[in-house]
């Protein structure tokens, strides 16, 4: 373990939280609103550890939906982090299966992000620097969810105060991180008109595994943009 790569991940890690924080407060108050106890609310964090698909959990069971129903619900929803960790696969094969089943289960949106960019930058994302990054995430999420179940009584209706806007522009903010890349407007394009066309016809939560697909399978068939510029070295030299 080096520990200048794990502080670094603390500090880079400590802001997304910070933004994060409105989610996790948010949970636990819903959490307690659907009949929740403190305890129950924090062992879903703990365990799910999936703000967007915690959410849907606890709508599902205000509703009294069938167990299974709620599972598959939940899987549709983070099926993107199966997609997540076969893209990230690439860096952290020199991990060992221990280190590798802590760094998939914490494994969250602005974990791949990170990860990735800090890949683009040419630096390792060595296991050090992810934990730290992981950790600060995980644990301040615990606390915020607990807040959340303890004052949530005091923020009254979340749509007053924008908190139902906030996680859309959070994501947002994640794929616009990587606007630089080779066909980024024609792959969110696409994958944004499939995702809302899947919420119309086929509802929610599928719309979000929808629109992912529909996004790698147009990466996949498109070419790359820096294969077709750099072109042949010889021929270029000829």
């Amino acid at each position: 373990m080096n520990r200048a790569e794990f502080r670094e991940g603390l500090r880079e890690g400590f802001p997304v939280i910070v933004a994060a924080s409105p989610f996790g407060a948010l949970f636990g108050a819903l959490a307690i609103d659907n009949g929740f106890s403190i305890v129950d609310a924090m062992l879903m964090s703990a365990t799910l550890y999936a703000g967007a698909s915690q959410m849907v959990g606890i709508e599902l069971f205000g509703n009294h939906v069938q167990p299974w129903l709620i599972v598959l619900s939940i899987f549709a929803v983070n099926f993107r982090h199966v997609l997540y960790s076969a893209s990230l696969a690439r860096h952290v094969k020199h991990y060992t299966p221990i280190q590798k089943f802590f760094a998939f289960f914490l494994l969250i949106d602005p974990q791949y992000a990170e990860s990735e960019r800090r890949a683009e930058r040419g630096l390792p994302v060595t296991f050090s620097w992810y934990l730290g990054f992981a950790l600060i995430i995980y644990f301040l999420w615990l606390v915020t969810t607990a807040v959340g179940a303890v004052f949530g009584q005091m923020i009254g209706d979340p749509t007053a105060i924008g908190l139902d806007v906030l996680l859309p522009i959070y994501f947002l903010g994640l794929v616009l991180g990587f606007r630089k890349r080779d066909r980024f407007l024609a792959i969110v394009a696409t994958s944004a008109v499939a995702s809302v066309a899947a919420m119309h016809f086929v509802g929610s939560p599928w719309h979000v595994s929808i629109g992912a697909l529909a996004g790698i399978v147009l990466a996949a068939c498109l070419p790359n943009e820096r294969t077709e510029t750099d072109g042949d070295p010889v021929e270029q030299g000829n």
